[in-house]
């Protein structure tokens, strides 16, 4: 009798489980079907959580000091990404993720979205909400969007969103929800789909953002369709406003804005531990993809850190762009590891849209990889370079006043241009003295077309032809030395498709840089070329790199202690890149950077500033506090090797700095011009009920507004006298750091 009770129990449990399993089939997945009508793969729901501002050096597993159990726990559960980058400020990143396009392709470039500014995602530019929709996913944000709202077709739910909860400024009023452009230009934010959602004033936005995802989890219908969630918190951006029960387990720490700081960290911690438990509750959890991601380096003035890392948010060192990041999913084939893969932010919309099973053909000059093969199981990643920047309208400071500019105004020499969008700067009396049979430099002008050069490439005499060195850089290699000649058959081109950089390091015949390939392909594409797998272009001397403008019989070229002599009309590196221009690039372990790349220090923890500014300068470097030095605008860094950008390298690898500005001249042919226009009076909330809304009508033409955002005189003027002994204070103390940092360290 009992055996045949026991027979019967599981029976009925193994048939409970089966139409349990046959259920969660139905319920918790779509089921895509092909051509013959066949099962092909299952939708997971996927979460994003997108945090502002959090550094390298702001989470428990990088320190323990932050106090932060779930995100610890769910990254030492998933992977953790630990080769991602993301931009220095917000726009750019955000901006990135939606449209999986660097910004020299969206016309995003320079700075942030500021709230008065008619400007936001070009419409004719698809996005990820956009495409996820399309393979049948639900699609949410909540948060922060800071991608532009001067007219309603600009709003997240125009582009891609079935709903929207949450601010469209850079930064709001934890509580308040008030977001400011500058003084006396206030107004309040907080939008629930195109509405004002008024009447939430004393709620902790990141309370209020948790809640309102959690209700899209209780409500959403698992049997309808799967879903794509943005969470994007505006914590731990400033101000900093954490709730008091959270600052006490940081009383020890003497920083006071380290201590907000770690405490904002901790509700964003407890804020995902609140959303997996809602996943779990719900039925979401086994099917889904849960991705956590920073949008830039923190900013050390208001408590973050990026130690040990170079740099900090605004900046192209390592602290301003390495993201923190990880994937927590019971669909990942490889679990509890730690990928140095190369990653970027961009590499989220064919990833994604990959895993939805939508049509990524459609999406046409994408800049990102699908890189879930490298994530789930740990294969090779696809990516081989990253470009962090091209901003032709931020310029060197020392080579800005040397080129007559006007003080406190960004040249937009060197970058692309539209019809009358940036003016020229005017000329002052003073100018560069110039020798008589000196030529002035070339400056790089960008297009939509192919680049080409007015001054006629210089005519070089017969030499013997220079042997090539090949660079390995891979994930796992260290500093790559300079090899020595090898026979030609050695060194053949492995890319057929790649376009090959003359011996001579001079333009072609037709004024382009680049040639057209012999074989089978004649264009090539943004991500397709290896460093590794490219001919290295002649090297420069230590001279070249650093004189621009001597005459040219002066200029001493050291022969190479592997190579032949170059040619003494062989062209400058000024003549191939304009090395005055804020850019970054990252091919394979080699990192450089041209221009002002920003404030280039190393921040511990117990060297945190306590004198913050508003957020409005901090996001904006028109009056840098710490310059690079003088005549110094080429770094180059091997970033496997000295993750931390210590040792200089550009002086000992010229070859290796002239083929990354080859590749920094060949993505600015790809550039659009960038589209950065002055402040529109209309958009002031007094106008609007003293709220930010969209102001411009949608039978404005877009793009229509010209010219670059400048400060007026008269504001100038003031702050110069008002602020002058804040300026000097804050100067000394940057000083006081910088010296003990360096003597220290």
């Amino acid at each position: 009798m009992r055996a045949a009770l026991t027979l019967l129990t599981i029976f009925l449990s193994w048939d409970f489980l089966s139409a349990q399993s046959k259920s969660d089939r139905i319920n918790n997945t779509n089921v895509q079907t092909g051509g013959t009508g066949l099962k092909t793969r299952k939708q997971p729901h996927i979460i994003f959580i997108l945090i502002d501002d959090q550094g390298f050096n702001d989470i428990g597993y990088h320190n323990p000091t932050i106090k932060t159990p779930t995100l610890d726990k769910l990254a030492a559960e998933g992977v953790i990404l630990e080769n991602y980058y993301v931009q220095p400020i917000c726009t750019p990143s955000r901006s990135q993720l939606i449209t999986g396009r660097y910004q020299i392709h969206t016309g995003l470039q320079h700075s942030i979205i500021r709230p008065r500014q008619p400007s936001c995602l070009p419409s004719n530019m698809d996005t990820l909400p956009e495409r996820l929709r399309e393979a049948g996913y639900a699609t949410h944000m909540v948060g922060k969007w800071h991608l532009g709202f001067y007219r309603k077709a600009c709003l997240p739910t125009r582009k891609g969103f079935d709903t929207f909860f949450g601010s469209l400024t850079g930064s709001v009023d934890y509580y308040s929800y008030r977001s400011c452009d500058g003084p006396g230009l206030c107004g309040y934010d907080l939008h629930d789909n195109e509405n004002v959602a008024w009447g939430r004033e004393g709620k902790y936005s990141t309370t209020l953002f948790t809640q309102r995802a959690r209700k899209i989890l209780e409500s959403h219908s698992l049997t309808d369709r799967p879903l794509f969630l943005l969470l994007s918190l505006q914590a731990v951006h400033t101000p900093l406003q954490p709730p008091k029960s959270y600052i006490y387990p940081y009383r020890d720490m003497a920083n006071v804005a380290r201590r907000k700081f770690a405490a904002m960290v901790s509700t964003v911690d407890e804020a995902v531990r609140n959303v997996t438990y809602a996943l779990r509750k719900y039925g979401y959890y086994r099917n889904s993809v849960i991705i956590y991601s920073t949008d830039n380096g923190a900013q050390p003035f208001t408590g973050g850190s990026n130690w040990p890392l170079r740099g900090r948010k605004g900046t192209y060192w390592e602290g301003g762009v390495r993201g923190v990041a990880f994937v927590h999913s019971p669909l990942l084939k490889r679990r509890r590891r730690v990928s140095k893969a190369l990653l970027h932010i961009t590499d989220w919309f064919p990833t994604l849209v990959g895993l939805a099973g939508g049509n990524i053909s459609q999406s046409q000059g994408l800049d990102g990889f699908d890189v879930w093969p490298t994530i789930s199981e740990g294969k090779e990643s696809p990516r081989r370079e990253v470009l962090h920047n091209i901003d032709p309208l931020h310029k060197h400071p020392t080579e800005t006043k040397s080129r007559g500019d006007q003080p406190g105004k960004k040249a937009a020499a060197g970058g692309p241009s539209k019809g009358k969008a940036f003016k020229k700067p005017k000329k002052k009396k003073k100018v560069l003295k110039q020798k008589p049979n000196q030529k002035p430099e070339t400056k790089l002008k960008t297009t939509k077309k192919p680049q080409i050069f007015s001054n006629p490439a210089p005519k070089s005499k017969k030499s013997k032809p220079v042997p090539k060195v090949e660079l390995k850089p891979g994930p796992k290699t260290k500093l790559a030395p300079k090899s020595k000649a090898k026979p030609k058959s050695q060194h053949r081109t492995k890319l057929h498709s790649k376009p090959k950089i003359q011996s001579s390091g001079t333009p072609s015949a037709s004024g382009a840089f680049w040639h057209k390939s012999k074989t089978k392909s004649k264009r090539t594409t943004l991500q397709d070329h290896n460093l590794s797998q490219s001919r290295p272009a002649q090297t420069k001397s230590k001279k070249q790199l650093k004189v621009q403008l001597k005459p040219k019989s002066k200029q001493a070229l050291l022969q190479n202690q592997y190579e032949t002599p170059t040619p003494r009309t062989q062209s400058l590196p000024s003549q191939l890149w304009d090395p005055s221009v804020q850019a970054a690039i990252r091919v394979g372990d080699w990192k450089l950077l041209t221009g002002d790349p920003g404030h280039g220090d190393w921040v511990p923890l117990q060297m945190l500033p306590t004198l913050p500014g508003r957020w409005w300068n901090l996001e904006r470097s028109s009056s840098p506090l710490y310059k690079s030095p003088a005549h110094k605008n080429i770094w180059l860094f091997n970033i496997t090797a000295d993750p931390f950008e210590r040792q200089d390298l550009a002086d000992q690898r010229p070859d290796v700095v002239q083929q990354l500005l080859a590749r920094l001249a060949y993505y600015n042919q790809t550039a659009v011009p960038v589209y950065f226009p002055p402040d529109d009076p209309r958009a002031n909330p007094s106008r609007h009920g003293e709220a930010w809304v969209p102001w411009a009508d949608e039978e404005e033409e877009e793009g229509k507004y010209q010219g670059v955002y400048k400060k007026g005189r008269s504001t100038k003027k003031k702050r110069k006298k008002t602020t002058c002994r804040l300026c000097k204070l804050k100067s000394f103390f940057m000083k006081l750091n910088t010296g003990m940092m360096s003597n220290g360290i």
